[in-house]
């Protein structure tokens, strides 16, 4: 077995993919809750401001979870950080299903992290194939 280095791990692609999705999702649910945080007249507001802070919770962890998953010593403490990996991408798909359907000017912006994510999910099958 060969040892891996730590520092090589933020130059993965996988990695950086993470970070980008994480800058991505934070910019675009600042600007999603000014148009979803109003009340409106019956004094409730929007239910689709909470999944504007899911996906910055969601993709936050994802690099963490890259890092912890490349330094795990045994196959099956990888595969469950993979598995969680694979749950956090799950999860930002279903938030961007329900923050497109929000009525909010930048739900546009919400298709940019859709593909993203969709690109994080065709590097993430190749990376689970080399842990």
């Amino acid at each position: 077995m060969v040892p891996t280095n730590a520092a090589s791990f933020p130059d993965t692609p996988i990695y950086k993919k993470a970070q980008d999705i994480f800058m991505l999702s934070r910019n675009i649910s600042t600007y999603l809750v000014d148009d979803l945080a109003t009340i409106d007249k019956q004094g409730t507001e929007d239910a689709n401001v909470y999944f504007s802070g899911d996906i910055v919770q969601q993709s936050v962890c994802l690099a963490p979870e890259i890092l912890k998953a490349e330094s795990a010593s045994f196959f099956e403490d990888k595969q469950k950080r993979a598995a969680t990996i694979s749950r956090l991408t799950h999860l930002l798909n279903i938030n961007c299903d329900r923050l497109e359907q929000a009525n909010s000017n930048g739900k546009e912006f919400v298709h940019l992290l859709r593909q993203e994510v969709k690109k994080f999910k065709s590097l993430q099958r190749v990376w689970m194939l080399t842990l």
